[in-house]
């Protein structure tokens, strides 16, 4: 996949705030440390566009990125052991769902989730909401480079039965290093946008 401009055009708290466009999104959602920007930057073969963190919960807001005026990709703030107060994260979570529920550009949601552990209630809370309100998902495992590739099955089977995972969803394997599932992750993102590589 050829990407020639991708760029931040908005980091948004409210509705209002949303890109006024007809472009399609795919949103991005895991909890905090996932590889959320990685994935991001490995996908749009951007160093630093996603900024990734030492630190989990850096992202605060919907930050918009504009691909090649084709296509959104929304990054939602990552849930978790983000160390924010309660309040503060009853506020993320009440602006991803409003998010995630009212906007009718979103195509399909990437939920990351971390390959080398078994899904956190977090996880599984976020699988089973995208499922509830009928919202196309993506599971994405990421860190698959940590992992042997000779446990790789056992490890993908331990997180489909965690998350009582709907066969009919795509589960792709991915590792920002090694690029594995680079093109997969393309494939099927395309595939949700309606769009061609």
């Amino acid at each position: 996949m050829n990407i020639h401009n991708a760029e931040i055009v908005i980091s948004a708290v409210r509705s209002e705030q949303y890109p006024e466009t007809n472009l399609p999104e795919i949103a991005l959602a895991g909890r905090s440390n996932v590889g959320k920007s990685s994935f991001i930057n490995t996908l749009l073969q951007r160093k630093k566009l996603a900024r990734t963190s030492g630190k989990p919960g850096k992202t605060q807001q919907l930050n918009f990125y504009n691909i090649d005026d084709r296509f959104h990709f929304v990054d939602v703030p990552g849930y978790g052991y983000a160390k924010v107060s309660k309040t503060e994260r009853a506020k993320w979570g009440k602006m991803i769902e409003t998010y995630l529920r009212s906007r009718t550009n979103l195509r399909a949601v990437v939920s990351l989730v971390d390959m080398r552990h078994e899904p956190t209630r977090d996880d599984i809370q976020m699988y089973d909401f995208l499922k509830y309100y009928d919202i196309p998902v993506i599971l994405v495992a990421t860190k698959a480079d940590k992992i042997p590739k000779s446990k790789w099955n056992k490890h993908e089977s331990l997180i489909k039965k965690a998350l009582n995972f709907d066969s009919n969803d795509d589960f792709i394997m991915f590792s920002s290093q090694t690029k594995d599932g680079y093109d997969k992750a393309w494939a099927v993102i395309l595939e949700a946008l309606k769009v061609e590589g």
